[in-house]
């Protein structure tokens, strides 16, 4: 099997390591998939997404001159046809259906109306996300100049 950047090959998942997977493509040849290639998202666990013996399809990023087949199942999913993305995006409405089977228009959720909101939420989540910030690790205090130590 010859192998070229940019194709879609399918690999069999035979290890595992917290850098990324290791798949089997066949003939021999082996290459990895790192964990920022592996979904879409920020990936926190590998195991969460791939299991050991499990096929997936991969796309070949770059082949290395002594042989190293760098993989991304995340370039996979990306280079749909955007007729199957269409397909998918069809099949699910996203909003609704009434009883009769018919459709309406929701507005998204409402937006502040005015700067003062907006700097009110603006403040709450702050405070929030630094509260937990100092639950996690108690060592965290702030200076006069609010420089974090």
């Amino acid at each position: 099997m010859d192998l070229n950047v940019g194709q879609i090959v399918e690999g069999k998942i035979t290890g595992i390591t917290n850098f990324g997977v290791f798949a089997d493509l066949g003939e021999g040849k082996s290459g990895l998939v790192h964990i920022s290639e592996v979904a879409r998202s920020y990936v926190n666990d590998i195991n969460e997404y791939v299991k050991i013996n499990d096929v997936v399809k991969m796309k070949v990023l770059s082949i290395s001159d002594d042989g190293k087949i760098s993989l991304s199942i995340r370039g996979a999913i990306d280079s749909d046809s955007g007729d199957e993305r269409r397909e998918r995006r069809d099949k699910k409405p996203t909003v609704p259906p009434k009883p009769d089977g018919s459709y309406t228009w929701m507005p998204k959720k409402a937006e502040p109306a005015n700067f003062e909101e907006m700097m009110s939420r603006f403040k709450a989540t702050s405070d929030e996300k630094f509260s937990d910030l100092k639950r996690k690790n108690p060592e965290v205090k702030r200076s006069k100049r609010g420089a974090m130590r």
